[in-house]
């Protein structure tokens, strides 16, 4: 696909007409939600009076976070207080029109508030309600606070990791998120599933994820050696190769891979060689071959070594920063980023990572100020202005 054809694509609109009612923060739920939007959804983001903790991430540029923006952008703001009377009436009556509903709050938090599940089912048994939690609504755990970072060290992430850097035995911190935009995903997924299934059963249900689970869902290798040990390879199969300027990433996952490996590093005869040319002879004596490759990348520049990889095919990349990889012509020929806008001005946000050839995903490019809906959402819902009044709608 050219990028004249991608321009000319229609925005996704496979879930028009889709109404979802959000009441997440932070990154998990908002980060679900508007996966939803850009396919479509209209998407009501409900806030309290003093707005989504995100609001106030950095970078912040006049008052407005392009980290909340990214999250958030294409959605529609209305600001209630769900521990009055008054703000629970209105949920009751937008989840009568709603089709779907996304929490993260902690399992018993929107119990409390009479927002649950089984309080709101009456008013729309068609809806699809999505809990998002650290550990799951019910178990042992179920109740315990959870942030990305705790359900890191929690699901064994942290160590997993650890286990591949040599001579290190304090664990990292993970400031990237992994947890909340894996389980966002699933997220997605789930609701996507869930309203399938009640295009056959006329039924909405309630969608229970776990972030512990999501996570868990990355260590596929270490999940089965933890049932069946192996033994630890000498050095980690991938990992930097030093050139003489820096280090490269060499993925060889193949047999193929290998071969080409060997080939372009001028070592056609270690594909035969008894310490390497089985895979499992080649885990084993894994420092020893790239002992002998270094030997070869330490003599070229990182760039001379990519070069003579890829003419051979062989799967590596330089190390690059965010900065780096967004400028990359790649993402400018799929049209990755977005230009959207908020109060402050314009920024670029990531378009969703998948394309279809009947409409891409896409933000609504603007990103609303906290309550900016309230009155229209609420007034399409059937509110009076003397109602609107009463709640301190102005």
């Amino acid at each position: 696909m050219t990028a004249d054809q991608q321009t000319a694509t229609p925005r996704a609109s496979a879930f028009a007409g889709l109404r979802v009612l959000d009441f997440s923060t932070t990154i998990a739920g908002p980060h679900c939600t508007r996966m939803l939007a850009d396919m479509g959804a209209e998407v009501i983001k409900i806030e309290s009076s003093d707005g989504d903790t995100m609001r106030n991430r950095p970078p912040v540029r006049d008052g407005y976070s392009t980290a909340f923006g990214q999250l958030n952008v294409g959605k529609k703001s209305v600001v209630l207080d769900l521990k009055s009377a008054e703000g629970r009436a209105a949920v009751q009556r937008l989840v009568a029109t709603a089709d779907v509903l996304v929490e993260n709050f902690r399992p018993g938090v929107m119990q409390r508030l009479k927002l649950d599940d089984a309080s709101l089912r009456p008013f729309n048994p068609k809806l699809i309600y999505c809990s998002i939690s650290g550990y799951g609504q019910t178990g042992p755990s179920a109740e315990l606070p959870a942030y990305a970072p705790a359900i890191h060290a929690a699901s064994g992430y942290d160590l997993a990791h650890l286990a591949y850097q040599p001579n290190r035995d304090q664990p990292d911190y993970c400031g990237i998120y992994l947890a909340d935009v894996v389980s966002g995903v699933y997220a997605y997924g789930a609701i996507a599933s869930a309203l399938y299934q009640r295009m056959s059963t006329g039924e909405g249900q309630h969608i229970d994820v776990s972030m512990l689970e999501s996570m868990l869902s990355l260590t596929l290798n270490e999940m089965q050696s933890a049932q069946f040990p192996i033994k630890k390879q000498s050095r980690p199969q991938f990992g930097p190769v030093e050139t003489a300027d820096g280090y490269v990433m060499i993925a060889i996952a193949s047999e193929k891979s290998f071969r080409s490996f060997m080939q372009a590093g001028g070592h056609p005869e270690l594909i035969t060689d008894p310490r390497f040319a089985e895979y499992h002879h080649r885990r084993e004596h894994w420092a020893e071959l790239m002992d002998i490759m270094e030997t070869w990348s330490r003599t070229l520049t990182s760039q001379q070594c990519l070069a003579a990889l890829d003419k051979y095919g062989v799967p590596c990349s330089a190390y690059r920063t965010v900065a780096e990889a967004m400028a990359d012509p790649q993402t400018a020929h799929r049209q990755a980023f977005a230009e959207v806008e908020d109060g402050a001005g314009t920024f670029k946000v990531l378009n969703q990572p998948f394309r279809l050839s009947q409409g891409n995903p896409a933000p609504v490019p603007q990103v609303a100020t906290l309550g900016q809906h309230t009155r229209a959402v609420l007034a399409d819902a059937g509110y009076s202005d003397d109602e609107l009044s009463a709640l301190g709608v102005a």
